[in-house]
C-alpha cells in the first residue's frame, strides 16, 4: 500500500484523528485533543532493569528447589541428571552474575 493511500485511509477510517510530527521519532496518529508522546524511557516499561536482590534471592530458592527434586519416588537416574544439570546451569547464571556485579562500575 502506497503512503499516499494509507494517509488518506487514515483519515477515512478515523477523521478524530490527527497526523503530527514527532521529534527523532516516526510521524503519529494522535487522537483529538491529545498530545503525542514525547520521550518514553525504557526503564519505565521495566527494559534495562534488574531484579535486585530480591530476585537473586529467589533464583536461589529456585535453585534448592530443583535440588529437592532429587529426592522422590521416581527409580530412573536419568531425572537426576537432568535435575542437576538444570540447578547447576541455574548456579552458573548466579556466579556469572556475581562476578559482572562485583566487577561493575556501579553495581546495585
Amino acid at each position: 500500500m502506497s503512503e499516499q493511500t494509507h494517509r488518506e485511509r487514515i483519515t477515512v477510517d478515523n477523521p478524530a484523528t490527527r497526523r503530527v510530527n514527532q521529534p527523532n521519532r516516526e510521524e503519529g496518529i494522535v487522537r483529538a485533543g491529545a498530545r503525542p508522546v514525547e520521550h518514553e524511557r525504557p526503564e519505565e516499561w521495566g527494559w534495562h532493569g534488574e531484579t535486585g536482590r530480591w530476585g537473586r534471592l529467589g533464583a536461589v530458592i529456585a535453585t534448592l528447589f530443583m535440588l529437592a527434586y532429587l529426592w522422590g519416588n521416581h527409580e530412573g537416574r536419568i531425572e537426576d541428571l537432568w535435575v542437576v544439570s538444570i540447578a547447576a546451569l541455574m548456579v552458573l547464571i548466579l556466579l556469572l552474575d556475581w562476578r559482572r556485579r562485583r566487577n561493575a562500575w556501579r553495581a546495585k
